[in-house]
């Protein structure tokens, strides 16, 4: 994946995620603590996200999504489309990159660029993911609602949950329902790629 795709303090401002996360906790007449409560995020996290401090991770843009009722490419689309068709091409994709200040110590470094972003009203989220090598005792376990599809590009990804470990070569998918805990991580000390496809239940 190219640098310049990826997403830096500015151009996270551009997209005004933490903007739109307050504006629709208002609109709600949701409290910080309400949407807290609602979403299961600390009113720290939250309020870190709201002032552009935070660049949220999947899970947790999916949490919020869920919380305030939109889906997650509203967070990512300035304009509300309804189209029964959208297309996406190769160069209007919106990258993020986890910096090390933006999570807590341990937790996967990845970028994950959202494939379609013009059909907020969507129940499924297509992103094309690259995740890094972390060390076993590192690996930290999230979980939500909703179901999870994942292709393997390039690559060994490990795939853990509570009781259950398997490794996934290229070609390789595997489908889970993304309520239970689960972590992934890149094997052999490189970049391992993949294709998500997250069902979100709004």
């Amino acid at each position: 994946m190219r640098q310049n795709n990826t997403i830096d303090r500015s151009a996270a401002a551009d997209l005004r995620i933490g903007s739109k996360v307050r504006e629709l906790r208002e609109k709600r007449r949701y409290t910080l603590q309400d949407l807290a409560t609602k979403s299961g995020l600390s009113k720290t996290l939250l309020a870190d996200i709201e002032s552009g401090d935070v660049i949220p991770p999947v899970a947790t843009l999916l949490k919020l999504a869920k919380s305030l009722t939109v889906g997650m490419a509203y967070f990512f689309e300035e304009m509300d489309r309804d189209d029964k068709i959208s297309i996406t091409r190769k160069d209007e994709g919106v990258s993020i990159r986890r910096r090390p200040h933006h999570h807590e110590a341990g937790e996967v470094d990845y970028i994950y660029k959202a494939l379609e972003t013009k059909k907020v009203n969507k129940h499924m989220e297509p992103l094309l993911v690259e995740i890094q090598p972390l060390k076993t005792g590192d690996m930290v376990f999230v979980n939500h609602e909703g179901e999870e599809f994942l292709y393997i590009l390039d690559g060994r990804v490990e795939f853990r949950t509570d009781d259950r470990r398997e490794v996934l070569e290229p070609g390789d998918s595997i489908y889970f329902d993304s309520d239970i805990n689960h972590s992934l991580r890149s094997l052999e000390g490189k970049t391992a790629r993949l294709i998500g496809v997250i069902w979100n239940k709004v």
